[in-house]
């Protein structure tokens, strides 16, 4: 069954979680949300499942941590690619909000 068709959305500038795309009828599996990061929080750390994910940084500053180890910092004009099966977390480590959008989509073969 196809999703709806070609569309947009507005971004708010609201200091909260703002869904974007739900998945499955209205797109083909792609989910999307914009996150609102006060200054000390985190998202949690989740793995990506059978979906790789795109990170796209709109303000602030953080660190993306991958897996037990690994950690990036991220913030304005950077974007971030996860691939399927991976812990991941983001957390705000500046004075200002981090805000950034998610794209998750399962993982082709």
């Amino acid at each position: 069954m196809a999703a709806q068709g070609a569309f947009t959305i507005s971004l708010n500038d609201k200091t909260e979680y703002q869904r974007i795309l739900e998945g499955k009828p209205q797109t083909f599996g792609m989910r999307s949300g914009r996150v609102y990061l006060e200054p000390g929080k985190a998202c949690g750390q989740h793995s990506t499942k059978n979906h790789e994910e795109l990170l796209v940084f709109l303000a602030g500053q953080g660190e993306l941590l991958i897996g037990t180890g690994a950690r990036h910092p991220v913030g304005a004009g950077k974007v971030a690619y996860i691939p399927p099966e991976t812990l991941h977390d983001v957390s705000n480590t500046g004075s200002e909000p981090l805000i950034y959008i998610y794209c998750v989509a399962p993982a082709g073969e």
